[in-house]
């Protein structure tokens, strides 16, 4: 093969390649792979055309461009610490969490430039509005009322930018160290307030139980006492009308009845719970038979007995 003939060869060679290089290039420009939870705007001759779904996707070649996929999931950002100032002229730090979406993947290429930013300043200035109408106990005790509004007014600033604001934290709020030194000293003072409470309380109900449990105490021992008198009172009672009745049942004389009856006596009013004595009619009866057997006889005699002879 002679040089005139290699020439046009190789030029043949270097125009199939770059056909088929020329293919290639046009087929991967025409075939898009968008990933799950992502979006892609494409624009046709620098015209917004359509959004890409995840998947795969067809354009023109060198007429379709993609911009920059779009996270279509729920993005958490922490802003920086932002100084604000309070009702009561007071300058706070205040972190904020803010969790958003994109919902709307042409408004958020075209509506806005930078929409992180944009929803970092806004953020900013919505909390500084809020906050600044509220002193700093309100500002530490109404984190969900400020929350709340945050969300509000996001969520409806942000709407038109293709993005949905679906929660508002503030992570942290703090004071001026003067102040936080004030609210510990303050907070030391109320524990020890409670504490002191809560002992005397306590005491109180300690005291009250133990009071309570002495006067069960007496009670329980004088009923305990009283029926211990009256079952003893009884019992003496049973005892003595049970003397009374073998006495009776004996047929005793007039002497022995009333000998009895002075034996008795004295263990009647040994007991302690003998008010009153009983006296039977029948002991005034023996006791003038006793008093007739030893009073002489009327006439000056002397009383009967053997009669010894001078």
């Amino acid at each position: 093969m002679d040089d005139s003939s290699f020439i046009p060869a190789a030029i043949a060679w270097i125009l199939a390649i770059a056909v088929i290089i020329f293919v290639l290039v046009t087929i991967a420009r025409s075939i898009r792979i968008i990933p799950q939870a992502t979006a892609g705007v494409v624009e046709r001759l620098g015209r917004y055309h359509k959004t890409l779904e995840p998947g795969l996707n067809l354009l023109v070649p060198f007429i379709d461009r993609l911009r920059p996929l779009i996270d279509m999931r729920e993005q958490v950002v922490s802003f920086p610490p932002q100084p604000v100032i309070t009702e009561d002229n007071l300058v706070v730090s205040i972190d904020t969490v803010v969790y958003f979406q994109v919902t709307d993947a042409r408004a958020a290429t075209y509506e806005i430039a930078n929409y992180l930013g944009a929803v970092e300043q806004l953020t900013t200035t919505t909390l500084r509005n809020v906050v600044g109408g509220l002193n700093l106990e309100e500002a530490l005790t109404s984190r969900d009322e400020i929350n709340g509004q945050l969300r509000v007014v996001l969520d409806e600033a942000t709407g038109k930018w293709g993005i949905r604001v679906s929660r508002v934290e503030l992570k942290a709020i703090d004071p001026p160290v003067s102040i936080q030194d004030s609210m510990e000293k303050q907070m030391r003072a109320e524990r020890e307030r409670r504490a002191t409470i809560l002992t005397a309380e306590g005491s109180k109900q300690s005291q009250i139980l133990e009071a309570e449990g002495q006067r069960q105490a007496a009670i329980l021992k004088a009923e305990g006492d009283k029926q211990a008198a009256v079952l003893r009172a009884q019992g003496e009672a049973e005892a003595i009308q049970n003397v009374f009745a073998s006495i009776h049942q004996g047929a005793p004389d007039d002497k022995l009845l009333a000998y009895q009856y002075l034996q008795m006596l004295p263990k009647i009013a040994e007991s302690s719970s003998s008010k009153l004595w009983i006296i039977p009619s029948e002991l005034t009866e023996a006791l003038k038979g006793i008093g007739t057997a030893f009073t002489p006889r009327s006439g000056g005699g002397a009383p009967d007995g053997p009669q010894h002879g001078a």
